[in-house]
């Protein structure tokens, strides 16, 4: 059964088309923008939205101020907030594993994501499915209290940091790149630590672990960025804002005080 909102939408798109409610002639999925009473379709080759701002495939809300496409600040908010919910489709129906996932650089590409999930997880078999896969990294994100404005008529709001990695993963269970891969992580998460896990396990423990798990790598086909920094305020608002996040305790408000100073304050 269809529920009652997704039918009005397939009803309204029918009747735009011309075609006979409930027929399934020509039948795409469609959504409604949240700002726009125009309707989107959903049957991009790469089952990608065409965003109604930016005017390009994409499958995040990005308005232009907000988009970021300098591959070297993407590259780093994933390097700095790698773990990841990595979001896959079986069936039609989405599935989720959070994760830590490392960027490789490859020159002349946005690069390739490598990680690896346990054996028993059964998205490592969604990687057989001929549809994109979609890689989120979440960086600081603060609250914005509508108090700071000098515009007496605003509403709160959120600033924040994302990057949107597509792309069609493979599996690879090649003990040798697997073992590369699983060093490849201990030093990068061990390295700054005073006293790092030295990392030397029993040869039969090592073996069984390799078996458990699954790696993949998944060539990065398009990368999204959207800082939202309050680049839609006036200058004295984001200088109040600045102001606001840097006094707080909290790190992630301090990292965007220092994003929104380096990308927003002249």
């Amino acid at each position: 059964r269809v529920p009652q909102a997704f039918q009005m939408v397939d009803n309204a798109w029918r009747t735009r088309m011309g075609l006979a409610h409930g027929s399934r002639q020509n039948t795409r999925t469609y959504l409604c923008h949240p700002h726009s009473k125009s309707l989107i379709a959903l049957d991009h080759p790469r089952n990608s939205v065409k965003n109604p701002v930016t005017q390009s495939f994409s499958a995040m809300y990005l308005p232009a101020s907000f988009a970021v496409t300098d591959s070297d600040k993407l590259a780093e908010v994933i390097r700095q907030h790698s773990f990841a919910t990595l979001i896959t489709t079986a069936e039609g129906v989405p599935f989720a594993t959070h994760l830590p996932i490392l960027h490789r650089p490859e020159a002349g590409t946005p690069g390739v994501l490598v990680g690896h999930v346990a054996r028993a997880n059964p998205q490592w078999q969604h990687f057989a499915n001929p549809t994109e896969s979609l890689a989120i990294f979440s960086g600081p994100h603060a609250y914005v209290s509508p108090s700071w404005y000098t515009t007496e008529l605003a509403v709160p709001t959120w600033n924040y940091i994302a990057v949107h990695a597509y792309g069609m993963p493979r599996v690879i269970e090649d003990e040798t790149w697997l073992h590369t891969l699983l060093d490849e992580m201990v030093q990068r998460y061990e390295s700054n630590r005073p006293q790092p896990w030295p990392n030397q396990l029993p040869a039969d423990f090592h073996r069984n672990l390799l078996r458990s798990i699954v790696g993949f790598e998944m060539p990065i086909s398009r990368i999204e960025g959207k800082f939202k920094l309050s680049q839609n305020r006036p200058e004295q608002d984001r200088i109040n804002v600045v102001r606001e996040l840097s006094g707080s305790s909290n790190p992630d408000a301090q990292a965007i005080a220092n994003q929104m100073r380096a990308m927003c304050i002249s």
